[in-house]
């Protein structure tokens, strides 16, 4: 299975800057034979950039969005549609980000109906899971991670069109990354989960995600039971984006 390096560009750029990140991470793509052959590469840019990405984007890269609505259409002003999302081009759509949830208030049982509407559309979906540093502290992270697995990931799911991405919400944006052995023992844990509910679990990849970079990327991709990175702020810098895939 090839590592999935995927950026979630957030509310980040304009289209200038999205029109000469796609090149450059292109370029860098295309200059390296060896990456296509080892990874498979996703950007997810904001909802308004989509369509200049896709104007920019080559064979080299997927393209993806940020959300998307449990709605098919209707009178949900400011919504966007999965069959829009993928109407615009996009293959994937990340749903149930912690930045969604805090923010927002998006409860688990929204994101499995989210995820049933992209698959019906056929996106792919990556559920993003993860808990709190208190949650951790007092030993809960299992619970909380296995709670959220149960309640957002629909019965459409399978390997072909669902990725689970671990993102442990106190290393989001925070500078702090989870160390290796924790990393370890909650993709397997997430593995195990996968395997009481989906017969081709085996097959779904698990991403690591919060605050990956260059020089932690090496370390956390080589871990068992992690399929790539769902990375934020580092794939903003092409170079560095490129340098995460080296990792791998």
């Amino acid at each position: 299975m090839k590592k999935l390096i995927a950026g979630n560009w957030k509310m980040n750029g304009s289209l200038g800057d999205t029109a000469r990140l796609v090149q450059e991470i292109t370029a860098g793509i295309l200059g390296d034979s060896g990456l296509s052959g080892k990874c498979d590469f996703l950007i997810c840019p904001p909802f308004v950039h989509i369509a200049a990405a896709r104007g920019a984007i080559g064979g080299s890269l997927m393209l993806g969005a940020q959300d998307c609505s449990a709605s098919a259409d209707g009178a949900f002003t400011g919504d966007v549609s999965a069959l829009m999302l993928k109407d615009a081009g996009c293959g994937h759509v990340i749903l149930g980000h912690s930045e969604r949830r805090e923010h927002y208030g998006e409860k688990s049982e929204l994101v499995a109906r989210k995820a049933e509407k992209a698959h019906e559309s056929g996106l792919t979906t990556i559920i993003c899971v993860g808990e709190k540093e208190l949650e951790r502290e007092q030993g809960k992270h299992e619970d909380v991670v296995a709670r959220q697995l149960k309640a957002s990931i629909p019965a459409t799911a399978n390997a072909q069109n669902t990725i689970i991405a671990y993102e442990p919400v106190w290393a989001i944006g925070t500078g702090k990354t989870a160390t290796p052995a924790d990393v370890k023992a909650m993709h397997a844990f997430i593995r195990a989960q996968l395997k009481e509910r989906l017969a081709d679990s085996e097959n779904m990849r698990i991403l690591y995600g919060g605050s990956m970079k260059p020089e932690n990327a090496k370390n956390l991709l080589a871990t068992p039971n992690v399929d790539g990175g769902l990375i934020g702020g580092a794939s903003l810098v092409a170079a560095q984006f490129l340098a995460i895939a080296k990792a791998a």
